[in-house]
């Protein structure tokens, strides 16, 4: 057997080993052109700057890959840089198989192969595995140094960052697989290249104190996803003004319910780009949608529940009287659950045609579901916060006594978040059973998670708005300063919808991606670096950075 590095090609596009092996007819101990009997390839992969090709070797016993027993050969790339290739690293593999024993002109020996890491040096500039072949001439199952008749290499790539330019001008049109430094005191544009392949990479650095911005050609736009900043939202000021105090989406959020203390309920089907009238006349506390937006559920302050099964074309209400603060509603629109203020609450399994009351009396304030409607959260101003899982039946008392103003839950239920009026946000990750409080103290009012409990939007009475993209364990500001009493999110938590007192709804879209084409760009400062890789599809996704401290620009 012998193994022979094998150039980039039909066979192996990456480059790779050629794995030869037959019986040594003239017993000169060297596997001849004329005695290759089969010939096995283990290839390189592409698209691995800067990573080891490394190979190893593992005994096959007989069977069906080899009659005699054997060696299986396994190639593939160190992605975690351990120097072991581990078997979720192989990506590649061939048989090299004993020959039958007493094998004419062989006497039965076996083939024997061995791997050695190989140090940067001629033979491979970056480092890499040196292959020895050859016959077990002694039969002792080793190769010994005698015995090597055949000496291949497969080597490591280059390091991404081998090649580095540095600018000190206004501008540079950048290649593919370099690295940019951004040496000005003036900001520094670089133009992603314009005809990159799969798996090429740009990498970006600031210098200088003028900073740096990643332009793109037609047809790019640049993967924002984990980048400070990235997760941002964007908001729209629309045109319906209101003293909003609840707001619901559909999954989608495509459709939207509005409601207004000052006694108008709106309805939308475009994302809020435009609101029908569709209720006045009541004082609304809340409202509810399931995930269709066809089933909607709204409360008033002192008067009835009401209950819409068309997306809000017609209503019908219960001709209750109570001072309902909150409205949630399962997925299908069927299962609801309503809480009334120094009441009790009250839940329905057949979309609000009837209703039954649950547990006492109590300043419920507040009150949110699962999908499935079977795990609960209600609040009380001043008291606990109860948690059900038969669909409202039963409570349990949790967390401690607070002036509780929202609560929302995850799909599942898992995962719960509340706001308290003047005191932290509250979090938990176990179906309600323990609550920790996060963030600082804040005069916190309107929430709303996404449906993986990923993406939480609060809002303050006289403040900002404040995100979390962690599940909660962390939280940075956004939008502008009001009293946001009412905050729907969508299933993907990409939407928002947000209503500030007094004042004109505001949409927001999370920032995903920077603008498609010439119009967009990522920006960075001095001391900011961003390594992008091209995915195909004229994206580019940051597969590494460093952050000074300040969001990257994204436009």
């Amino acid at each position: 057997m012998r193994a022979v590095e094998d150039s980039t090609g039909p066979q192996c596009a990456a480059g790779g080993l050629r794995i030869d092996a037959g019986v040594d007819v003239n017993r000169d101990g060297v596997l001849a052109d004329q005695e290759v009997t089969s010939t096995q390839y283990v290839c390189a992969v592409a698209g691995s700057a800067g990573l080891g090709v490394l190979v190893r070797m593992r005994a096959e016993p007989p069977g069906a890959n080899c009659a005699q027993g054997g060696s299986q050969v396994l190639a593939g790339i160190d992605r975690n840089a351990s120097g072991t290739l581990e078997d979720a690293e192989v990506t590649t593999s061939a048989y090299v198989c004993n020959g039958s024993p007493g094998a004419s002109g062989s006497s039965g020996r076996d083939s024997l192969i061995s791997f050695a890491a190989e140090p940067p040096g001629a033979a491979c500039q970056y480092g890499g595995q040196r292959v020895l072949s050859g016959l077990d001439l002694d039969g002792n199952g080793v190769l010994g140094a005698g015995e090597v008749t055949s000496t291949a290499y497969v080597c490591s790539a280059a390091p991404a960052d081998t090649r580095w330019i540095d600018v000190t001008g206004a501008a540079i049109q950048a290649e593919s697989n370099t690295g940019y430094l951004a040496n000005s005191s003036a900001r520094t544009v670089i133009t992603l290249p314009a005809a990159p392949s799969v798996g090429d990479w740009v990498k970006v650095s600031g210098v200088g104190t003028g900073g740096w911005t990643i332009a793109q050609n037609a047809g790019q736009r640049i993967s924002t996803l984990g980048l400070p900043g990235g997760l941002d939202i964007r908001w729209t000021t629309g045109s319906t003004t209101g003293s909003w105090s609840s707001i619901a989406s559909s999954a989608d959020g495509a459709r939207l319910v509005a409601a207004s203390s000052s006694g108008e309920l709106y309805t939308s089907t475009d994302q809020g780009l435009s609101w029908t009238l569709r209720l006045t006349g009541q004082v609304w506390s809340s409202v509810a949608s399931s995930s269709d937006g066809l089933r909607l559920v709204a409360t008033t302050n002192g008067g009835s529940i009401f209950v819409s099964t068309d997306g809000g074309d017609t209503w019908a209400n219960d001709g209750s009287s109570r001072a309902w603060t909150s409205v949630a509603s399962s997925a299908d629109g069927m299962r609801l659950t309503a809480a009334a203020y120094l009441g009790q609450i009250w839940t329905s399994a057949d979309g609000g045609a009837s209703w039954t009351a649950r547990d006492s009396n109590r300043a419920w304030r507040t009150v949110s579901t699962s999908a499935d409607g079977r795990v609960q959260v209600a609040g009380t101003n001043g008291g606990q916060l109860f948690v059900s899982t038969d669909y409202g039946s039963t409570w349990t008392a949790r967390a401690s006594g607070n002036f509780w103003w929202a609560v929302s839950a995850s799909a599942d239920g898992k995962r719960m978040y509340a706001t308290v009026d003047t005191g932290t946000l509250w979090r938990s990750e176990d179906f309600g059973s323990t609550w920790e409080a996060v963030d600082t103290a804040r005069d916190w009012r309107g929430l709303a998670t996404s449906a993986d409990g990923r993406f939480v939007v609060a809002g303050t009475a006289g403040g900002r708005m404040y995100q979390s993209t962690d599940f909660g364990a962390s939280w940075r500001a956004t939008g502008n300063s009001g009293h946001w009493l009412g905050i729907a999110i969508s299933a993907d938590g990409l939407r928002v919808i947000a209503g500030n007192t007094g004042a004109a709804l505001q949409s927001g879209m999370r920032v995903t991606s920077t603008t498609l084409g010439v119009a967009g760009s990522l920006s960075g400062e001095q001391g900011d670096t961003v390594q992008l890789q091209y995915t195909g599809g004229g994206v580019f996704a940051p597969i590494g950075y460093v952050n000074a401290g300040i969001d990257f620009g994204i436009q």
